[in-house]
């Protein structure tokens, strides 16, 4: 009976049969599959959870994280041209709390815009409203019904909704200002410590080259998504506000603005930019401008956002839209409104660190990456790779087969030669000696005088000359 084998040993022949490539190249397991499942679900329970509890850390450390990266290619620029690597990193911190700044001053301009003109539509809604009574009227229901219907509404309850919405609102514009700050401070540090990024990927790259080559691609790829997203977001803002000063209707500019914010929600942002311009144009215009506001913010964003960005800036995001769209949800759960904005770069440095750094687990991208025709291009590279790291293998065992018959051959020959040594040592040979004698003989000679009894006879040898 054989000795057992230590786990994930490979399998030996035994009596029972030769062990077949399967068992061979079959992994052997120390913990049931399921077992694995089901605590790696656990871990990432608990570590969702952990990021419930510091989202309003996370959030905004993880957001200037983004800005630091999208700001790092100026901050090299800098110090290529001779600037000091501290002054290059606080020159980038200072252009992007300008822009930051700049996004905070549109937004209170387009709030304070908003409120001075809407008290002026304030007709035009009572006006909608009939005319929706009147249309439900049209079709059976009647006042009554409707009266019936908000006498059964709890009205302290929504009283008490609309209280807490406010509330909620209010605070959260208190929050901005903290969350401002933590940006600004987390970037700030970020900057200081980018400065030896590259040498401290290197080392990683060192240790471990997956990791070091996901972070890598993590960063390209948020610096990309950002830029693109900014980019393209700045041509809808611009188009969707010459689309609405032709359409007449009134704020076009603060749509604009909202357009280009709401731009950086992936997947529903679009429909929560086009509410606002679509009702006040409902109020100014009627239902035609509505329709057309409508019609144009959606022809807009499909034209610029599904055909002409994908063919110009290629794949920003990386992943397919139900994916994007499950992020979405998923980060603004974890980490609230803020991770609405940072859902796709969070799902990217997930992919990155769980999937890509990992040759186990980057099968899951042909299920969740966007790029097929660029896996499928490293996919074949790799097998090329591979189909020539064979063929050099064949190649060279067929070269160490050659090396080894060639010194086979030379040893034989080796062999067969006679050796210098011996050919010396037959050259001082004697002759044969004649049959029946042997070359151990002693020769013969003719006797002299006998030696004394303690001469040197006594060793074997011969004695000494007569007169010596």
């Amino acid at each position: 009976m054989s000795a057992a084998q230590p786990v994930g040993a490979a399998p030996t022949p035994s009596a029972a049969g030769p062990v077949s490539d399967w068992d061979i190249r079959r992994p052997h397991r120390m913990w049931p599959r399921m077992l694995v499942i089901v605590l790696t679900l656990a871990g990432l329970v608990l570590l969702v959870q952990f990021f419930q509890g510091i989202a309003s850390i996370a959030a905004p450390v993880f957001l200037g994280l983004n800005l630091v990266i999208v700001a790092y290619p100026l901050q090299a620029w800098l110090i290529r041209r001779g600037v000091h690597p501290v002054l290059g990193a606080a020159a980038s911190v200072v252009v992007v709390v300008a822009v930051l700044g700049a996004f905070v001053g549109m937004i209170v301009w387009s709030g304070l815009e908003l409120v001075a003109e809407l008290p002026k539509y304030s007709g035009q809604f009572q006006q909608i409203v009939l005319d929706v009574s009147n249309w439900l009227n049209a079709r059976g229901v009647t006042p009554d019904m409707v009266s019936q219907q908000l006498a059964s509404i709890d009205m302290s309850a929504v009283t008490s909704a609309a209280v807490g919405a406010l509330t909620k609102i209010a605070t959260n514009l208190y929050a901005v200002l903290g969350l401002l700050v933590t940006v600004v401070m987390g970037m700030f540090f970020l900057a200081m410590d980018s400065m030896d990024v590259e040498r401290r990927v290197r080392l990683l790259s060192t240790a471990r080259l997956e990791l070091g080559e996901a972070l890598i691609d993590f960063a390209h790829g948020v610096r990309r998504y950002w830029v693109v997203t900014t980019v393209f977001g700045l041509i809808v803002a611009v188009l969707d506000v010459i689309a609405l000063v032709l359409i007449g209707v009134p704020l076009a500019l603060v749509w604009g603005v909202l357009s280009f914010l709401t731009n950086y929600i992936p997947n529903v942002g679009f429909i929560i930019g086009l509410i606002p311009p679509a009702i006040l144009g409902l109020a100014a215009g009627g239902w035609t401008s509505f329709l057309w506001v409508v019609v144009s913010y959606s022809v807009l964003n499909f034209v610029l956002q599904s055909v002409i960005q994908p063919k110009v800036a290629g794949d920003a995001i990386g992943v397919i839209p139900t994916v994007s769209f499950l992020s979405l949800l998923f980060w603004a759960w974890v980490l609230g409104p803020l991770g609405a904005i940072l859902a796709l770069p969070c799902t990217l440095l997930a992919k990155a660190v769980l999937i890509d750094a990992d040759p186990n687990a980057r099968w899951v991208n042909s299920l969740i990456a966007s790029d097929l025709k660029g896996m499928e291009r490293r996919q074949h590279s790799l097998l090329e790779r591979l189909r020539e790291g064979r063929r050099g293998e064949g190649r060279a065992g067929k070269a160490d087969a050659e090396a080894v018959a060639g010194i086979d051959g030379a040893a034989a020959g080796v062999d067969d030669a006679p050796d210098v040594d011996d050919a010396a040592a037959g050259a001082r040979r004697p002759e044969a000696a004649p049959t029946g004698s042997t070359l151990t003989e002693p020769a013969r000679t003719e006797p002299g005088p006998a030696a004394p009894a303690d001469g040197p006879g006594l060793t074997g040898g011969a004695a000494p000359a007569p007169g010596r």
